[in-house]
């Protein structure tokens, strides 16, 4: 007892030692930091790099008439994505380079994304993308004016990857951060593409939303409507599992709706017989999935016609009821008189034919420009987070090592939520 009480004291002392070198050391480097600062003119991260303020490097001085290279990174759900934007003001923004890495093979067992096994694929990929992005780009880390990353909304764990990243690189290339709501890369990839003026209205409409918005600005964003079960991609997704098609599930539907009846089902059309803007396909599902079980019942099985007849009337429900939606959402719009009216499409289900030609005929009936960006840029790519960046820099936004992953981010925050919210906010 009395040699283990000495030996105690000994290894007290020890680490007493141990943790006045370890203050002493973290004092004289930061004393180092502080005076570089005062050198260089700062880390350019907004102030605060590891608890060291400085000044703004003038990369985060520029202003609205220069230059701007950005590097985007993407990794909110199962594209890893990374990419150079280069936007010279009055001149159409360039995609110097775009690379996503998709991860459908990983996931093709589950009959959905696993967070888990994508947050890991995350953090494998990312920074392979970032390099083969700036070489295919032919730029380097200090031809940077700064990189964005989507901060949320999304799976944690993938965009938890892609933000510590972005901290990583903006940290060790002394390079300003700007987070970006991944929803709002949707929305602003009209202006990437097409230039497009605000205001618009926006249809985003993805695996994971849908809505539409009002876009006045890179950071004003007004809510009409939106689904308030599932939205139309995860609707896709499941009505292909239901069917035994593979993921993901809008390409596989279209394919067999194109072949099928659809007029053979009569699907509902939900909530077109009450006013407002908000959707809901949960119920539209369902009623596929009963339409699929009697036909088992009666034939014990589903002929090849049967399931290109399910998809076709499937995606036909879908594409009126946006249609419809978006028809008493022009309305709204044109009551401002925008200058210029639009209306512009935006997410992976904006990729949909159907859909696409159905909201084209709708514009064309309202007499209101129709955009909808390449079939590449309605889903998800780091192209459109970098621009996204562009516009939010250009506004005076910066970012610091306080940037946190959200995983539920709302474009329009005075909204009130349309599933609920929980500890971790409104889910939507």
């Amino acid at each position: 007892k009395v040699a283990r009480g000495q030996w105690g004291r000994q290894k007290l002392g020890h680490h007493q030692r141990r943790d006045h070198r370890t203050a002493d050391h973290r004092r004289k480097t930061l004393a180092l930091r502080q005076r570089a600062c005062q050198q260089d003119g700062g880390l350019g991260l907004s102030g605060h790099v590891l608890g060291v303020t400085c000044d703004k490097t003038s990369n985060q001085r520029r202003t609205m008439a220069d230059t701007l290279t950005f590097l985007g990174i993407e990794s909110s759900c199962d594209d890893t994505a990374a990419a150079v934007v280069r936007h010279v003001p009055g001149q159409m923004p360039q995609i110097l380079s775009s690379v996503v890495e998709g991860q459908t093979a990983l996931h093709a067992d589950f009959g959905g994304v696993v967070p888990e096994i994508a947050a890991r694929a995350h953090a494998e990929r990312l920074d392979h993308c970032v390099e083969q992005a700036l070489a295919e780009a032919g730029v380097a880390l200090t031809d940077l004016s700064a990189i964005a990353v989507t901060a949320g909304p999304g799976l944690i764990g993938g965009v938890l990857s892609g933000v510590m990243l972005a901290k990583g690189l903006a940290t060790g290339a002394r390079l300003p951060l700007v987070g970006v709501n991944h929803l709002a890369g949707h929305g602003l990839t009209p202006r990437l593409t097409d230039q497009l003026p605000f205001p618009y209205l926006m249809l985003l409409v993805s695996g994971g939303h849908c809505q539409f918005l009002i876009v006045r600005g890179p950071e004003q964003f007004q809510r009409l409507g939106g689904t308030i079960d599932d939205a139309p991609g995860e609707a896709f997704d499941k009505t292909a599992k239901l069917l035994g098609l593979p993921q993901p599930g809008g390409p596989a539907v279209q394919a067999e709706a194109a072949l099928g009846n659809a007029k053979r089902f009569a699907f509902p059309r939900p909530l077109l017989d009450r006013p407002g803007y908000d959707m809901s396909f949960s119920g539209l599902k369902t009623a596929l999935l009963r339409a699929r079980d009697a036909l088992i019942a009666e034939k014990g099985g589903l002929t090849v016609q049967d399931r290109r007849d399910l998809c076709a009337g499937f995606q036909r429900a879908v594409a009126e009821v946006l249609a419809e939606k978006t028809r008493r959402a022009l309305a709204v719009y044109l009551a401002d008189a925008p200058a210029e009216p639009a209306l512009a499409v935006a997410g992976g289900v904006a990729a949909n034919s159907l859909i696409r030609a159905m909201l084209e005929t709708v514009s064309a009936q309202n007499g209101v420009r129709f955009v909808a960006p390449p079939l590449r840029l309605c889903t998800d790519n780091a192209a459109m987070i970098a621009w996204a960046g562009i516009e939010r820099f250009r506004d005076g936004a910066r970012d610091d090592m306080s940037l946190v992953a959200r995983p539920r981010w709302p474009l329009d925050a005075t909204a009130a939520p349309m599933i609920g919210s929980g500890k971790k906010g409104a889910k939507a």
